[in-house]
């Protein structure tokens, strides 16, 4: 089993138990408290991965990135057991706006494009997760996310590889440009989205000049001030 496996059989488990408890204290009326989701976008070379992880570990969050997005659409026995980790309820709500927004405006969409739907709004049914990339947020609504772009300027972003990839300035430079073109084209092609569309985020972050630490409270701050927002 590879690590990304074990990554997703463990938070299946831990969605399982989160199922089972829900369960169980089904008649109780005091309603926890609703913490938004969050996602984030970043930039190659930004710091936005590590960001994600220090405030996966912050939060005490589960941290799904990319990899393990992709590994659970490609999976028809990961996609069941994600979907089943919901209770009857959830899944038939999700399964309703499954096939409006199918209908409307991605009746051509690949059947990656489906399942990364899918996937991701079921995930945001659960608390406890971070994602990371794959344009979650465009799929998670405003009143149900806390959204995060992280962005630094080209020089930052190219010796930020060069210092913690260890690879020359010429890759570095490549690889920049590269995830630029591809993540921009990866939103713009299935979302009809600008990957930049400040409207689509709750918080900004430019690493050229903040910190990780300050970008991680200031993360913090906002993902609490929404919450609370939420359940006033």
């Amino acid at each position: 089993m590879t690590s990304i496996e074990v990554i997703i059989d463990r938070q299946l488990r831990r969605w399982e138990m989160e199922r089972q408890k829900k369960l169980d204290t089904a008649k109780d009326k005091s309603a926890p408290k609703k913490m938004p989701i969050v996602t984030i976008s970043r930039q190659r070379g930004s710091r936005g991965s590590y960001l994600a992880e220090e405030l996966a570990a912050r939060l005490d969050h589960q941290l799904l990135h990319r990899e393990i997005i992709d590994k659970i659409c490609a999976s028809s026995g990961y996609r069941r057991q994600v979907i089943e980790s919901l209770d009857d309820k959830t899944r038939s709500n999700i399964e309703l706006w499954f096939d409006g927004i199918i209908k409307g405006q991605y009746v051509d969409a690949s059947n990656y494009l489906m399942y990364l739907l899918k996937i991701i709004r079921s995930i945001s049914a659960h608390s406890g997760v971070i994602i990371v990339g794959r344009g979650a947020n465009f799929i998670i609504s405003p009143q149900e996310g806390f959204h995060i772009r992280v962005i630094a300027d080209i020089n930052t972003r190219i010796n930020n590889l060069i210092k913690y990839q260890d690879i020359s300035k010429e890759d570095a430079e490549l690889a920049v440009k590269k995830a630029d073109k591809e993540r921009s084209d990866f939103i713009s092609s299935n979302f009809r989205r600008d990957i930049n569309d400040t409207s689509a985020y709750d918080l900004f972050i430019n690493t050229t000049y903040i910190g990780i630490k300050e970008a991680l409270e200031m993360a913090i701050l906002g993902i609490k001030s929404k919450a609370d927002s939420l359940n006033s």
